[in-house]
């Protein structure tokens, strides 16, 4: 059964691997956007375990304060008692003392290595906002060589001879042909009105002679 799941799962594997090779084929920017959405997601991901590690440390830090005053204020009522002979008063607030000092330790080590975490996580914070930042103009620069690259090789299809495409040639001729046609007309109804007005002008001109 386990080697079943087994052969499941490379199967499975390699199929994603193909499909993925396939679509980077296709459009390869396209995958590279896909790519840069994940990490960003994961920067997100990383912002928000910081500012969680940031409440933590604060709270840790008003925990330590307060064990630390607390401490600080059940040995000033111990030594307070100690000298007034109540030595069950004393006794209590001594053994208050104690444990709030072991509190204040506990949490100055439990701060310290929140700090320390929190020290990791900014630099790695840091570091996936450059790496983001960097993928983001290799995309640019990598869209603007991949648009050179669509407009040289549409240009060449378009002004080499031998490797335009019929479609392409068709359409040229046929606005070639439509041009040629087009300036005959012009012409010819220039030339035909411009002899009208001549011959027209030549009958005036004979009419008059003829009267006069």
């Amino acid at each position: 059964m386990t080697n079943l799941f087994t052969r499941i799962k490379n199967t499975i594997t390699a199929d994603l691997h193909e499909a993925l090779d396939h679509k980077e084929k296709q459009n390869p920017i396209a995958l590279l956007n896909q790519y840069l959405r994940q990490c960003e997601q994961e920067t997100e991901k990383v912002r928000k375990l910081l500012e969680r590690q940031y409440a933590l440390k604060d709270e840790f830090t008003r925990e330590y304060q307060q064990a630390v005053e607390l401490a600080e204020k059940r040995k000033y009522q111990a030594e307070i008692a100690s000298k007034a002979g109540e030595t069950e008063l004393y006794q209590f607030a001594a053994a208050e003392q104690n444990q709030y000092k072991e509190r204040a330790n506990r949490l100055h080590a439990s701060l310290e290595q929140v700090n320390e975490q929190l020290s990791e996580l900014e630099r790695k914070y840091e570091e996936m906002k450059h790496k983001v930042k960097d993928m983001h103009l290799r995309r640019m620069e990598l869209m603007g060589r991949e648009n050179v690259t669509r407009a040289n090789l549409q240009i060449n299809q378009v002004l080499d001879s031998n490797s335009y495409s019929n479609n392409s040639y068709s359409k040229f001729k046929e606005i070639e042909n439509y041009l040629d046609r087009l300036e005959h007309q012009v012409n010819s109804s220039y030339y035909r009105n411009t002899i009208d007005a001549k011959v027209a002008q030549l009958e005036k001109e004979m009419k008059k002679q003829t009267i006069s």
